[in-house]
């Protein structure tokens, strides 16, 4: 006879026996060191910058903020805040040190004030170099290490990366066009770093002042002229709304790069994984911020000449001439003041014989080029770029 068919197991007895020898299987397996699965948890640091809310300057801090964010899967989150928010621009230092802040975006030459080597890491002397060139200084040619090396002078416990290289910037706005140097004298003048010596030397009343302080400053009369930086920036905190004069090109800030910083100990407590983050979404954001630069800032200049009345003027060379005469003198004076200063000026120099000089000896000029094809002056105002 064949063989009696086994009884049926309902199906929810079988549903049981299979989990109960589930549990089991795992319990055994994590009695054998089965590795365990941990939820993630974000870490948040408070992140401010040095600018207005309504600036492009803090939307490329924005950016940095978003790639940071995203690298990390969203494991470590920066919140930004605009200047003001927890300090004024130029506390914002202070307030990282303090721990107020875990980190922050600015400039190096607003500590300038501190220690004037700052603003050699902000705002160099023009040495031929590009802004590119001052970047790749900081992170392939030893301006690194220099810079922690001035960090621990001053005992200041911090972390600080350079990103996002800036054009040349404008002599600034005025009442009327600067035909001389001797036109800068007396003038009630605002900017920021080694470029206020330097402008001392010309014989203006220099005030150092955070971005959004500027324009108020000069609508009340408080300054003759003032520069922050470029058209976007300029355009968005008004600067046409109270001077139709602008003086392009200048050596007083011939390069510039902003900087972040972040509190060493809050750094210290973050898994080697952020660090490096941290670190390379500066390298990132530079690209990124340069990019969008060159997509914005030729437009806000079309924008102030054809809707707001702006009027730009070429900076004269006797003008350019003096101030390279002036940072010898700034340059030469504080390298006998400070030891840090001289080194870091000379590792500059230094740098820049070699570099600017094979620059200069391998890149074709770009303004015959320009006139080829568009068969008009690059200082044409009359320029749609």
């Amino acid at each position: 006879m064949p063989s009696p068919e086994p009884a049926a197991v309902p199906l929810n007895a079988s549903r049981r026996r299979f989990l109960t020898g589930s549990a089991a299987a795992v319990g055994a397996a994590a009695a054998v060191g089965f590795p365990s699965i941990a939820v993630a948890q974000t870490t948040t640091l408070r992140f401010q910058s040095t600018w207005p809310n309504q600036d492009i300057f803090h939307e490329f801090a924005a950016d940095y903020v978003r790639i940071v964010n995203e690298m990390s899967g969203g494991r470590l989150r920066l919140n930004l805040l605009p200047a003001g928010a927890v300090v004024g621009a130029l506390q914002m230092q202070d307030a990282v040190i303090s721990g107020a802040l875990d980190g922050g975006h600015g400039v190096s030459a607003y500590w300038y004030g501190k220690h004037k080597a700052f603003s050699l890491f902000g705002t160099p002397p023009p040495f031929g170099w590009d802004a590119h060139q001052f970047l790749a200084w900081f992170w392939t040619g030893g301006g690194m290490e220099l810079y922690n090396e001035l960090l621990e002078q001053m005992e200041l416990p911090l972390v600080g990366y350079l990103t996002g290289p800036m054009p040349t910037q404008a002599l600034g706005w005025f009442k009327e066009p600067i035909s001389s140097a001797d036109d800068l004298r007396g003038l009630k003048y605002r900017t920021v770093g080694l470029a206020a010596d330097l402008m001392n030397e010309f014989g203006a009343a220099v005030t150092i002042m955070g971005g959004g302080d500027i324009v108020p400053a000069m609508d009340r009369g408080l300054l003759d002229g003032a520069e922050f930086n470029n058209p976007s920036s300029d355009r968005l905190l008004g600067f046409p709304d109270v001077s139709k004069t602008w003086m392009l090109r200048s050596y007083h800030q011939d390069c510039e790069s902003f900087e972040i910083i972040l509190n060493r100990q809050k750094h210290s407590e973050l898994p080697e994984e952020f660090q490096a983050i941290l670190q390379y979404a500066a390298k990132a954001a530079s690209s990124e911020m340069y990019w969008k630069a060159m997509e914005r800032y030729p437009r806000d200049l079309q924008a102030m000449r054809e809707e707001q009345g702006v009027q730009t003027y070429i900076t004269p060379d006797s003008v350019l001439e003096a101030q390279l005469s002036a940072w010898d003198t700034v340059i030469e004076r504080e390298s006998a003041n400070d030891d840090l200063f001289r080194r870091v000026v000379e590792h500059q120099r230094e740098y820049c014989d070699r570099v600017v000089g094979f620059h200069l000896e391998h890149t074709t000029p770009k303004g015959p080029a320009y006139r080829h094809f568009y068969g008009k002056e690059p200082t044409d105002t009359s320029i749609l770029l």
